[in-house]
């Protein structure tokens, strides 16, 4: 622990901001711990406030940036990537959305403080059309309030953070251990949640095909989007004739379909998770026929995308003969 500090001493301001740049990329590297150390290091001039500031600044910068630049390049796909590898794959970016949506740039600030947010509210600002000169200066302002924070922590508890680093370099390998223990613990916990999530015995799925026909009969289902004003802002595709109401907003519209008519929800999330969630919302009210969209809204575009195809092939093949 003590060649920690030392390294951090002679090399703070380097590894300030790779580990700054790689939190921001969404690696599992723990970038305030850096930042408090360094604050601490600051107190005794070991390490400069101002060069600290830079590199942390900049770290944020750069691995944002990179992130909305992908939003904006290819939209609701990054986000739908963020979120299928987080641990929380719906509630990510829902958050991100009620967030941004509510406070709009000033999101930005708030998002480096709130966890699994920090990575997937740029590129949302990006995917919304924010414009690079607003970003970057709500990025910078961000920036500096997440790092100057994180170093007067450091400073105020500068001697309360060396006796740590005394108390873990005495326990060496055991701290590392309980560390790796403890993370993995965490994980493990969270991917039984979200398997408990998956979990839709009491779900009545209807294929998109079936959907389709149904409506072409003109005596379809009431077909309910439930993703966020932002989630449709982001992603304009839609189902023909559905109800765009957010799962946070269903609750208030349940005396509306209390006629008993058929319900078809849907999303566009990793395994329809927040159709799910509506459909449990719209059981638990008493409402008797609810059936989510299997695959949601990837799979009814992937299917009206191939119809065209299949139309043409015969065809091909005609004028080929």
């Amino acid at each position: 622990m003590n060649d920690f500090v030392s390294l951090l001493a002679s090399q703070g301001a380097a590894l300030v901001f790779a580990a700054t740049l790689a939190t921001r990329l969404g690696a599992p590297v723990p970038a305030v711990p850096f930042l408090v150390v360094a604050g601490g290091l600051t107190v005794g001039g070991q390490l400069s406030v101002v060069a600290v500031v830079l590199a942390a600044v900049l770290g944020n910068i750069l691995g944002d940036g990179v992130w909305f630049l992908a939003g904006r390049r290819w939209g609701y796909r990054v986000m739908r990537l963020l979120c299928r590898i987080s641990l929380s794959p719906d509630s990510c970016v829902r958050r991100s959305e009620s967030i941004l949506g509510r406070w709009g740039g000033w999101s930005l600030i708030a998002a480096k403080f709130v966890p699994g947010v920090s990575v997937v509210a740029p590129p949302m600002a990006g995917a919304l059309g924010m414009s690079n000169l607003r970003f970057l200066a709500y990025e910078t302002v961000a920036a500096l309030i997440w790092t100057l924070l994180c170093l007067f922590v450091g400073r105020i508890f500068h001697a309360a953070i060396q006796d740590v680093l005394a108390v873990i370099s005495n326990i060496g390998l055991g701290a590392l251990a309980i560390g790796v223990l403890a993370l993995a613990a965490f994980i493990g916990w969270r991917w039984r949640q979200r398997r408990l999530a998956q979990q839709v015995d009491d779900i009545v799925h209807i294929q998109v095909e079936a959907l389709r026909e149904a409506l072409a009969a003109g005596a379809g289902p009431t077909v309910i989007d439930v993703r966020s004003d932002e989630a449709r802002a982001l992603d304009a595709r839609a189902i023909p004739g559905a109800i765009g109401i957010g799962l946070k907003q269903l609750p208030k519209h349940l005396p509306g379909f209390a006629d008993g008519r058929e319900l078809v929800v849907f999303c566009d999330c990793p395994d329809d998770a927040s159709a799910i969630a509506a459909a449990r919302v719209l059981m638990g009210a008493g409402l008797p026929r609810v059936r989510v969209l299997a695959g949601g809204l990837d799979a009814w575009v992937a299917l009206h995308a191939a119809e065209p195809m299949r139309q043409g092939a015969p065809m091909a093949a005609a004028h080929s003969a």
